[in-house]
């Protein structure tokens, strides 16, 4: 259903003054406005390593949600909070409204997650690892519901298989089954497409696309594989050093009007507490070691050169970023180790 109807009842309810009826409109606006992850100013040390710092995002209903970073940047320990999995630091985290502190188990009880590769009994058959989960979740599931969810992974067939027998993307499979043996409402994959060969990567793509689309679950998928995300998220944030420095859709991030521009400048701390006096700071992005990320419409690019011109800042070089990989690396370059040898 869509908000429209729900603001429309709301409408209706406040013109013929139904007490009940208005609470009843409220609470549906509610519960379909409401962002099922909330996360504000999170952060988690280890001794002298911040893994996460300050980071803020939200994840809204029937998302399918891209996490990216390159490795070390903070998205496994992001989401091992999310699931209660170690403490954070500082900051708050909200899930389906209720504060994750004082709500653990009814949160959790929507809540099914694979992180990194799954934890399967490899000596007992994909039905039998099912079922112990499905018993080890409270639930008495009848052979058809579980034969349901295999045949939901593309598994049926092998339902009697040892999962030693499994290839690695089988296994995938298995695990977001056994995840989704509770009906959870929030689903979170950590890495969900490491270790597969191409055909196992298009096949997580499409359970991933399917239990978005059809079954109306919202999915947070982190990821180094800018491709992939590009193709099944609608929604993405980028982390970088445990920071966020990107979130939004990926037409906005993408959207040919604007430009994401990397400027080389002699001096780049001093240009960065200049330009941060001025106008130009909301599109400021990122300040690397040698350079500044802004993004702006592409006909901006002409007025900001000819500003920083006359705020005597030297520029020495301006490369506008217009795919994905290129958004990515320019604001997540400072850990790129290997240089490219290609133009």
């Amino acid at each position: 259903m869509h908000s429209d109807y729900f603001i429309s009842l709301f409408a209706v309810n406040l013109t013929t003054k139904s007490s009940y009826g208005l609470l009843i409109a409220r609470k549906l606006l509610l519960h379909y406005i409401m962002p099922v992850i909330t996360v504000s100013h999170l952060s988690k040390q280890f001794r002298e390593i911040s893994a996460v710092n300050d980071l803020s995002f939200s994840v809204n209903e029937t998302d399918v949600y891209g996490f990216l970073g390159q490795n070390g940047a903070g998205k496994s320990t992001t989401i091992r909070m999310l699931l209660t999995l170690i403490e954070p630091s500082g900051g708050e985290i909200e899930m389906f409204g209720m504060n994750l502190r004082t709500h653990r188990k009814e949160i959790l009880q929507q809540v099914g997650a694979v992180i990194e590769r799954p934890d399967l009994y490899k000596y007992l058959s994909g039905m039998e690892n099912l079922q112990l989960f499905a018993k080890m979740s409270g639930l008495r599931l009848s052979h058809q519901q579980l034969m349901a969810q295999l045949e939901l992974v593309g598994l049926s067939e092998r339902a009697s298989s040892k999962v030693r027998t499994y290839s690695q993307g089988m296994k995938q499979r298995l695990g977001i089954a056994v995840a989704l043996v509770h009906d959870p409402r929030l689903v979170i994959l950590d890495e969900p497409t490491n270790g597969l060969d191409p055909q196992g990567i298009a096949d997580m793509r499409n359970l991933i696309l399917h239990l978005s689309r059809h079954l109306k679950k919202t999915v947070v998928v982190s990821s180094h594989l800018l491709s992939e995300i590009e193709q099944i998220a609608n929604r993405m944030l980028i982390i970088d050093k445990g920071r966020k420095v990107a979130e939004g859709s990926v037409r906005e991030l993408l959207d040919p009007s604007k430009t994401i521009l990397e400027v080389f400048v002699n001096n780049v701390l001093d240009a960065a507490v200049t330009i941060k006096k001025t106008n130009w700071s909301a599109n400021l992005r990122k300040v690397t070691d040698t350079s500044l990320i802004f993004e702006l419409h592409k006909e901006e690019v002409v007025a900001l050169n000819r500003d920083l011109v006359h705020m005597n800042i030297e520029v020495t070089g301006l490369f506008p970023r217009n795919s994905l990989e290129e958004y990515f690396l320019s604001l997540t370059g400072t850990n790129q180790h290997v240089a490219a040898f290609t133009n």
